[in-house]
């Protein structure tokens, strides 16, 4: 289930981040309310996957799922760019949370 719960973290961290540039400086209220529910719902989720995922784990993994999903949104949503060496980068950090997955005792 921590593992549920940190993959879940993870998403609602996408949202945070993503939700940051709609809010306009915090200026405009709904996409402000939902960024700070999305923060608060990531938070929460990540103490429960601490339960029983070491820290260092599950804080590099969430920022990873993060980083990626912020990552490949950006090109989506924003015409961010899509070259080789920016999606090299995004597919070494996939890597990285694949293997700390796997070599997480938990």
């Amino acid at each position: 289930m921590a593992w549920i719960y940190l993959l879940l973290a993870g998403l609602f961290e996408i949202g945070f981040a993503i939700g940051l540039k709609y809010t306009d400086g915090f200026t405009r209220l709904w996409p402000s309310v939902g960024t700070a529910l999305s923060a608060a719902i990531s938070l929460w989720l990540l103490t429960q996957a601490l339960k029983a995922i070491p820290v260092g784990t599950a804080y590099a993994i969430w920022t990873g799922i993060g980083a990626v999903g912020v990552a490949a949104l950006g090109i989506a949503l924003f015409a961010e760019s899509a070259s080789p060496a920016r999606l090299l980068c995004i597919a070494m950090i996939v890597a990285g949370v694949v293997g700390l997955k796997l070599a997480s005792p938990a």
